[in-house]
């Protein structure tokens, strides 16, 4: 481990630590962690049982909510335990970010050096010079410019091609973030589970493994060490006086709109800013926040299937929900994660979002499923928002600016499954779900 990683003595001093004089942080070896009764906190407990039936329904494992480092909730469904173990999937792309700044603050490496410095020459089918100019921050940033049409997970230079200029498009190219692994890996010297016993579980608690799974390397742990991440992250890369990723300004870029394409994305981060945002597989910018029911400067690490962390520093609050795609097979992750926030600020007894929810019902859809069109209507009002069509995996399979207050779309090209079709408007957002037989 660093030496740089011992205790401060001055913490009042070092910006992003002023907030931890409140938070209180588990020890590094055991199993104990204090707990605060939400009815303590003046919350309104009532409302906890929604909260629960809606994780239930909807096929999570486990669910953590602390206050102040605290554990204010802590459920767990089926067989699930505290003691049982699950992936992260694309939520483990955040902590990748952390390990990539704890590296480069070692001297290990530059997120302004071209990958290549670390991955090898080749590691592309570009020229050398299209290859050169990708550095380790466009991958950080998802704006490679390499062509994600194709495989997104393949990991083989044949599938890395060139389709723009590095930093003029931003994607979400899982092959391209895939390849922070041999980054990490190629400076520090270590395989990504020695360099992160070594710098974080010790000095932290945080205990997982990153496994194998086709071309990706993916993350596992207990729910209780991700929710010690989302305590660390909230506490700006200090633990209880230890600062961890003591690089402030990486710290901020990290969580902060990391280029003017998708202001909700930061370095492998997603933001809850009111600047607009683009989501996977659709080359357009929505306007409004990502999850307008969650407090605005929320950053998160969301992945497959609903695995999150949210963190909310100036409220004090980390959330952590593990499990299973929702059981209708409909919900986008983090229109699911917007759902949870909705139930907890009721739960909480104020609203703590951005924006407010257009009228529930003022997306009607009708399915003629002889003609395979989905015809759909709206108030004039809302004739100018953006429309997407997502898959049962949040996949956006189809996306259009609305011009009118009805609309037939043809459905063939679309295999049978469940989908939601989602409205943006200035108003706020409207989901509707329909099957396709």
């Amino acid at each position: 481990m660093n030496m740089k990683r011992t205790p401060l003595l001055a913490a009042a001093f070092v910006p992003g630590l002023l907030a931890a004089q409140g938070l209180y942080f588990p020890p590094v070896v055991g199993n104990t962690w204090e707990t605060v009764d939400p009815a303590s906190l003046g919350w309104c407990t009532e409302q906890l049982p929604p909260l629960l039936q809606l994780l239930e329904d909807n096929d999570t494992k486990a669910f953590i909510l602390l206050k102040d480092g605290r554990i204010a909730l802590e459920h767990y469904f089926g067989t699930f335990t505290q003691d049982s173990s699950w992936y992260w999937a694309s939520a483990g792309k955040s902590l990748t970010a952390f390990l990539v700044g704890m590296a480069q603050e070692d001297g290990l490496v530059d997120i302004h050096a071209p990958s290549s410095t670390y991955l090898g020459t080749g590691w592309t089918s570009l020229t050398p010079e299209q290859e050169q100019a990708i550095t380790v921050r466009h991958q950080l940033t998802m704006t490679t410019g390499l062509d994600d049409s194709g495989d997104t997970d393949c990991t083989d230079p044949q599938c890395f091609t060139y389709l723009a200029a590095p930093g003029t498009r931003w994607s979400y190219h899982n092959a391209a973030y895939t390849m922070l692994d041999g980054v990490i890996e190629g400076g520090t010297g270590q395989n990504l589970n020695n360099y992160l016993q070594s710098n974080l579980t010790q000095p932290t608690g945080i205990v997982g493994l990153y496994l194998p799974v086709g071309s990706n390397n993916i993350f596992f742990s207990k729910a209780r060490s991700m929710a010690r991440f989302g305590l660390l992250a909230q506490n700006h890369g200090s633990w209880n006086g230890t600062p961890i990723l003591a690089d402030e300004d990486y710290f901020m870029a990290m969580t902060t709109p990391s280029q003017s394409m998708n202001p909700a994305y930061g370095y492998l981060w997603w933001l809850n800013g009111d600047q607009g945002y683009m989501v996977p597989g659709v080359q357009f910018l929505f306007s409004g926040t990502l999850m307008p029911n969650a407090p605005q400067g929320t950053y998160n690490a969301l992945g497959k299937n609903g695995q999150f962390i949210n963190v909310v520093p100036d409220q004090g609050l980390v959330l952590v929900r593990m499990g299973n795609a929702p059981n209708n097979g409909n919900t986008v992750p983090y229109l699911f994660n917007d759902e949870i926030w909705e139930r907890l600020n009721a739960l909480i007894c104020g609203a703590t979002g951005t924006n407010l929810a257009a009228a529930p019902h003022a997306l009607r859809l009708q399915h003629d499923q002889a003609q395979d069109g989905l015809t759909l209507q709206v108030p004039e009002a809302m004739a100018q928002g953006q429309l997407q069509i997502v898959d049962a995996l949040g996949r956006v399979v189809w996306a259009q600016h609305l011009r009118s207050t009805r609309m037939v779309i043809d459905l063939h090209r679309l295999p049978a499954g469940s989908y939601r079709c989602v409205l943006h408007t200035a108003t706020g957002r409207v989901v509707e779900g329909f099957v396709k037989q």
